[in-house]
């Protein structure tokens, strides 16, 4: 699901209103009336990609080797 204006508001720094007028001129500008519809019509024009899954932790470490405490050296004084 997606976040709400609040939400969005929130991690861009901006208001909540800020969030809603720029979604309902991006609405107008896709001529559509809700936010999902934009999804929609941005997905069906290729300009919106679906996010890809998120990699697993023990895939994207397979083949990284990460020094153990032991393994780690000091510099010389």
């Amino acid at each position: 699901m997606g976040k709400t204006s609040w939400e969005v508001g929130k991690i861009l720094g901006i208001s909540e209103r800020t969030v809603n007028f720029h979604i309902q001129t991006a609405c107008r500008k896709l001529g559509v009336h809700r936010r999902q519809a934009a999804i929609t019509a941005l997905l069906q024009a290729g300009l919106l990609h679906t996010a890809s899954p998120p990699i697993q932790p023990a895939l994207c470490h397979a083949e990284t080797h990460l020094p153990q405490p032991a393994e780690m050296t000091t510099p010389a004084p």
